[in-house]
């Protein structure tokens, strides 16, 4: 099990905490490496990437995807992992600052305090005059819509409701582990549309996909209260920004917290552009990183899966066995197909599971002797198998 050399191309900076995890003895990792087993990275865009045909996992450190053709890797029978929740605390402390900057203008205010001149009574007096024009709100008893109660949001979610806010989420996916982590204060919405009008503050923590893609429009901001607070700290395209960018010239929107700048919003003085740093600590990059390196090592030296986003969990304990592990549509009369070449092999199993994900399925069979090479050639020309490994 563990002789084998697995070799793990790395496309960004990993956090070498989580690449500790992977024993130099049997793992080699670089930046440049040929045939990798697994690849490892963070922002890199591998759409446009020659896929290596050794690849036989990816792993993301980090929740979004969009920079990999996870379409393309499920066609290929490559699971495609991520983390998510490694992030979410960075995340959500990033929301309640943004919350309490936005309510305070503090930006605003520091910006004037900054370019105040002359000595320090002048100072004072200018200080002391100017602050009338920074007056804020606070936070309890106000409303915060939570959209998307994944790991980020049921963490954003909670945390505002501790702090006194009345706290409204929607997540049509929402699952029911999902809801358990969520505190009972938290109301469910029905829909986006329900939410819209009762909010006075707005967070975002969903994917980028058609659903979700300018979420936030000139229609839905009429239906909102004025003086509303916009954060977006998920992904650039959620938030249509020249809709927002209007609506704060009529007082409809009281400030907009996002970590998506452009030239737009960059200036704009009620608007607050940070350089992406919903998951830029420390501990995010390592939590992260360590996850995704955990994940890769079992899934390499085990076959499970774990975090994966296009094939399904999958966990099976090892027997003193061997292991093969094998990826195929999600059709009928694959399994008998796959025991048939077993028998041949003359092999007899120990311990099966099979579980399916969509169009695709996923086998791990333990056997009692070595597989042979014939066994494998022939799993892999059965018609709609996708990739056979032997794990040993």
């Amino acid at each position: 099990m563990g002789n084998k050399m697995h070799k793990i191309l790395t496309l960004n900076n990993i956090s070498v905490t989580g690449l500790e995890r992977l024993p130099r003895d049997s793992y080699e990792v670089a930046s440049e490496i040929q045939h990798p087993d697994a690849i490892l990275l963070r922002s890199f865009n591998m759409h446009d990437m020659e896929i290596p045909p050794s690849l036989q996992a990816v792993g993301r450190a980090g929740a979004g995807v969009n920079n990999i053709p996870v379409d393309k890797m499920s066609a290929q029978g490559i699971p495609v992992f991520n983390s998510p929740g490694a992030n979410a605390n960075a995340v959500k402390e990033l929301v309640l600052a943004a919350m309490l900057m936005a309510s305070r203008n503090i930006c605003q205010g520091w910006d004037f305090a900054r370019n105040l001149e002359g000595d320090d009574d002048s100072i004072n007096k200018q200080t002391e005059a100017g602050k009338k024009n920074f007056g804020g709100f606070e936070l309890p008893g106000r409303t915060l819509g939570v959209v998307g109660l994944g790991a980020i949001g049921r963490s954003v979610a909670n945390a505002a409701n501790a702090l006194g806010m009345n706290v409204i989420g929607f997540d049509p996916g929402l699952t029911v582990e999902g809801a358990w982590q969520l505190s009972s204060d938290v109301q469910k919405a029905g829909s986006f549309d329900e939410m819209v009008p009762q909010v006075d503050y707005l967070t975002f923590h969903v994917p980028l996909i058609d659903a979700t893609r300018n979420m936030v429009n000139a229609e839905r901001l009429a239906n909102m209260k004025d003086n509303v607070v916009l954060l977006n700290f998920a992904r650039k395209g959620i938030v249509d920004d020249s809709a927002v960018s209007e609506a704060i010239k009529t007082d409809k929107v009281y400030a907009y917290v996002t970590d998506f700048p452009s030239n737009l919003l960059k200036n704009h003085e009620r608007v607050i552009t940070l350089p992406h740093l919903g998951a830029s600590t420390t501990e995010a990059e390592d939590n992260c990183a360590i996850m995704v390196a955990e994940q890769i090592k079992d899934y390499l030296e085990n076959g499970n899966i774990h975090n994966s986003v296009n094939f399904p969990e999958v966990r099976m304990p090892r027997t003193a066995g061997h292991r093969l592990a094998i990826v195929n549509s999600n059709v009928p009369n694959m399994l008998s197909q796959i025991s048939t070449e077993l028998a041949k092999g003359d092999l007899n199993i120990l311990d099966m599971l099979n579980k399916s994900r969509g169009d695709l399925a996923y086998t791990l069979v333990d056997v009692d002797k070595e597989v042979p090479d014939t066994v494998v050639q022939g799993m892999s020309a059965i018609d709609g198998v996708l990739s056979v490994r032997l794990i040993g």
